[in-house]
């Protein structure tokens, strides 16, 4: 029967009728062995890993914004602004058209905030109560203009009846708020019937800037921020504002938001001088408290 006894020096079980078999003094390794010991350095390692991620990514909250296209480098560049300051805050912008926006929020979407580019969409939702009470706010301004490619010779709205102008990119007005102006427009210019043949609609205004700067539109009308974002366009003609309702972007935070309190303080952030100052650098103006 082989016995087993305790060596002290290295705290694990040697055979000893083994050591007298083979004549020579064995010096042993612990059980686990060198591979074994670095096995294990490696699993404490991840494990401590592991729950430092699962810290960081508990203390992360991620606030879902719903934004018109035309805010889409403002409010990026704003969000990062606001993340120099809240590194705790993550955002995910779900953008489009505001008609669209909102009846996907009428509709359950997961919304912490909505940035209209009209008032009619936020009014819709206000009603249906689902707008949380006293964080509404109107926000910004902007202006709508006829765009054309940089090599069109086309002057002024009349002009949009040339025989040479065969595509006008619209914003859809059934749910785009500078289709809905567009079209205001073009009413009130007495275009609008004789120009029908010729409109092309775009899901939101940054589809009908993009089909202005791939030529497959001679023409467009979207937001004087959207134009300026781009180098392949010019401005031909500013609406003029009575020729249409004011364009005006309310904000506000959505009801069942999962991070009220964060998106009001998201919300309470967007009329600060810092944030401000980066929408006035796209174009827009601040709309009156």
């Amino acid at each position: 029967m082989s016995s087993w006894k305790m060596r002290k020096s290295k705290n694990v079980l040697v055979n000893s009728e083994s050591i007298i078999g083979q004549g020579e003094d064995v010096k042993s390794e612990p059980v686990f062995g060198i591979n074994g010991r670095l096995h294990c350095h490696r699993i404490v390692v991840a494990v401590l890993i592991a729950l430092v991620c699962t810290c960081y990514s508990s203390a992360q909250t991620r606030l879902t914004v719903s934004a018109a296209a035309s805010l889409t480098n403002a409010l990026a560049e704003t969000e990062a602004a606001y993340k120099r300051a809240q590194a705790n805050i993550e955002f995910s912008n779900n953008i489009g058209s505001s008609g669209t926006l909102a009846a996907q929020i009428d509709q359950g979407a997961p919304v912490d905030i909505f940035i209209s580019a009209a008032s009619k969409p936020m009014d819709d939702l206000a009603a249906s109560g689902l707008i949380v009470t006293g964080t509404r706010r109107n926000l910004l301004r902007n202006t709508l203009v006829l765009i054309a490619p940089l090599d069109s010779k086309l002057k002024d709205f009349q002009g949009l009846t040339d025989r040479s102008i065969r595509m006008i990119a619209l914003g859809d007005p059934e749910s785009v708020p500078a289709g809905q102006y567009g079209k205001q427009t073009l009413l009130s210019f007495h275009l609008w019937e004789q120009l029908s043949a010729k409109f092309v609609l775009g899901k939101d205004a940054r589809q009908v800037l993009t089909y202005v700067e791939t030529g497959n539109a001679d023409a467009g009308l979207v937001y004087a921020t959207d134009a300026q974002a781009s180098g392949k366009v010019r401005v031909v003609a500013t609406a003029p504002e009575s020729a249409h309702d004011l364009i005006v972007y309310p904000v506000a935070v959505v009801k069942g938001s999962r991070n009220e309190e964060a998106s009001r303080k998201f919300v309470e952030f967007l009329p600060s001088p810092i944030a401000q100052a980066i929408f006035v650098k796209h174009g827009f103006t601040i709309a009156a408290p």
